[in-house]
């Protein structure tokens, strides 16, 4: 069981309709682990994502996404996990959309999945990381109904 939670702290983001259910399916298609949790987003602008970026990773630039893990247990028993947060940045996901000729909702899947699996422990600093986090992108994407976000990078 996963739940998810929804802040909308740039209000462009409503132009997409349903954000916080498709933000909610996104996540629990790419939630693998059977323990209960909990992920919070926050779907931001440049601004916000680069403050992050600046504080946490010493990048003084925005992003399109960022993941924070928490592994913290908010009630104090191993009943839920709050696995962290996933932020992203609207204006950085609409100029790579237009860059990489996709939809914003499919880069916002694509992102919110790349998120998710990081809380989950999965990392690409290893090509042999990067390979099986990406399989595992590819596949969940084509669940929700989008292609291989990697398809234009293999030819």
């Amino acid at each position: 069981m996963i739940n998810v939670y929804v802040s909308i702290k740039d209000k462009r983001y409503y132009r997409l309709s349903g954000i916080t259910r498709f933000c909610k399916q996104v996540i629990q298609n790419a939630w693998i682990s059977r323990e209960p949790a909990e992920v919070s987003i926050l779907l931001a602008d440049n601004k916000t994502v680069q403050e992050l970026n600046s504080k946490y990773r010493n990048i003084n630039r925005p992003t399109n996404v960022l993941s924070f893990e928490s592994g913290f247990c908010p009630t104090g028993k191993k009943d839920i996990w709050a696995a962290g947060d996933i932020i992203t940045a609207y204006q950085v996901l609409v100029s790579e959309s237009k860059e990489q000729n996709i939809t914003f909702d499919a880069h916002l899947a694509h992102l919110l999945t790349h998120g998710a699996l990081h809380l989950q422990g999965y990392d690409h600093q290893t090509s042999e990381e990067a390979e099986k986090m990406e399989a595992l992108e590819i596949k969940m994407l084509k669940q929700l109904g989008y292609e291989n976000p990697y398809k234009d990078m293999t030819e």
